[in-house]
């Protein structure tokens, strides 16, 4: 949000993502999509069951949209993708209807819930039962979102491509090179990204997008590449 359009600004309400980590469903249409100019305009178009929110009706005002989630609108045609660009801000990614199906899904904890039945836990607050039992901690799952199956998996693991999701390198896409363990502090990842730079962030920032240098999903303009002032300077 610009810093002169108001003091106050929605709060998101509780749900799938964090407060600090998600983007409350008004400020996506009001102020990036431009779909409505007031908050009680907003409220009308959320209240009119138009807006999808990983193809299920949303009409919180405040609901959390975070990274990966598939906003739909189907009376334009429209489906979007909550994504990071490489200054670290949400990014509304314009998608083909046949990527709304699906979204990727960060492994959070692998654990067996009552009457020893394996669940996993996603980024997104979803429990899935019965997961492939290769899936571990950190991986990332591809999911259809109708049916809430699994339909495939990208192994932490390097040579795999990666999208940084928090942090000072937030937004940033690369191929996993290394990763460093250390007992008691935060395990470190060195990424190196398409323009050739080489950056290390926390373990916990790093979130899979694909298999070798192909991602699973269309990636937004630039790749991830960060490029130096200098060198954005000369872009323009």
């Amino acid at each position: 949000l610009d810093k002169l359009s108001g003091k106050f600004a929605p709060r998101p309400s509780a749900g799938p993502h964090k407060l600090r980590e998600s983007m409350p469903l008004v400020v996506v249409i009001r102020n990036k999509l431009k779909y409505s100019l007031t908050y009680n305009e907003t409220r009308k178009v959320t209240m009119s069951r138009a807006i999808k929110v990983d193809n299920k009706v949303r009409t919180d005002i405040g609901f959390p949209v975070g990274f990966q989630d598939v906003i739909s609108i189907e009376k334009t045609g429209e489906f979007f993708r909550m994504l990071f660009d490489v200054k670290g801000r949400f990014l509304i990614h314009r998608i083909k209807k046949e990527e709304a199906n699906i979204k990727l899904c960060r492994v959070k904890a692998v654990s067996t819930a009552a009457k020893g039945v394996p669940v996993l836990v996603t980024h997104d607050a979803r429990t899935i039962r019965y997961p492939d039992p290769d899936i571990k901690t950190n991986d990332t799952i591809k999911l259809d979102i109708e049916s809430g199956k699994i339909l495939d998996f990208i192994k932490f693991e390097p040579g795999n491509l990666a999208y940084i999701t928090g942090g000072q390198n937030c937004g940033r896409i690369g191929i996993i090179t290394n990763k460093e363990k250390h007992p008691g502090s935060f395990d470190i990842v060195h990424i190196k990204d398409s323009l050739g730079h080489s950056f290390a962030t926390r373990l916990n920032n790093v979130f899979p997008v694909g298999k070798g240098k192909q991602s699973w999903i269309s990636l937004p303009r630039g790749k991830g590449g960060r490029l130096s002032i200098a060198e954005e300077r000369d872009r323009r």
